[in-house]
């Protein structure tokens, strides 16, 4: 997904990389340590983006989540950061002995 703030800055984030770090609470759970690990999402795709009023979109990806509300303010978050991001998950998942697909 390509999106453009008000900033001036632009980011490109990838499907996978927006599943992983969905907001829902299926993914980041009730609270601190509840964080549930993604794994097996490399072809994930979106099929659906719906708005959420006008401070978020809700998408619809290919295995069927859909509960996560990604605000403006959360995606410029993913963008800013998702460099490390993806590393930490790369990390976790390395540990978990998971894998993206």
């Amino acid at each position: 997904m390509e999106i453009a703030f008000a900033d001036g800055k632009t980011f490109r984030l990838a499907y996978e990389f927006l599943r992983v770090y969905s907001p829902s609470a299926e993914v980041r759970g009730h609270g601190p340590g509840q964080e549930v690990l993604q794994m097996g999402k490399r072809e994930v795709e979106i099929r659906v983006l719906e708005p959420v009023g006008s401070y978020a979109v809700q998408p619809t990806f290919s295995d069927d989540h859909a509960t996560g509300i990604y605000s403006w303010e959360y995606l410029h978050h993913l963008g800013e950061n998702q460099h490390r991001l993806w590393a930490e998950y790369l990390d976790k998942l390395d540990k978990a002995g998971g894998s993206r697909d």
